[in-house]
């Protein structure tokens, strides 16, 4: 009897592990590809914690949304971090020191939040290049999601 009082004891704490709350955090790094070195480039965190629910409509017949009770303002955070990292070009054109030194950097912000315990879950990029001679303007985005 007391095997079983004991197996079941196990049993329960093992559950414990399983309903442990994950929590996410991301960190998105914005590089210029603008020419001539003219964009701006920033590693963004927030620091702020929001409630989704809070901007969220339904729509019930397809068409009506209440969206417009949504303010923009609403939705903005003020509180959060801007680390400066370096544009993907220069005066010169694509410009390699600058993207080993963003290497450096968003390493460095990798590090600090792994101490903190966060582990990296999954990465996401896009990019809008420029579109030519009349274009000039592009960034590269790269969000890295983090959990713990």
């Amino acid at each position: 009897m007391k095997k079983i009082y004991l197996l079941l004891s196990l049993s329960l704490l093992s559950l414990d592990g399983f309903s442990q709350e994950v929590q996410y955090k991301v960190v998105t790094i914005i590089e210029s590809i603008v020419p001539g070195g003219l964009g701006r480039s920033r590693i963004v965190e927030t620091k702020t914690d929001v409630n989704a629910a809070e901007f969220t409509t339904e729509r019930v017949d397809g068409k009506d949304s209440k969206q417009s009770d949504v303010k923009r303002g609403d939705v903005k955070v003020d509180s959060f971090a801007e680390t400066k990292i370096l544009n993907f070009f220069s005066i010169a054109g694509i410009n390699f020191q600058n993207i080993a030194s963003n290497d450096a950097v968003i390493t460095s912000k990798m590090n600090e939040l792994a101490k903190q315990g966060w582990k990296l879950a999954f990465v996401t990029s896009g990019v809008e290049s420029d579109g030519g001679k009349d274009d000039g303007n592009g960034i590269f985005i790269t969000r890295l999601i983090f959990s713990k």
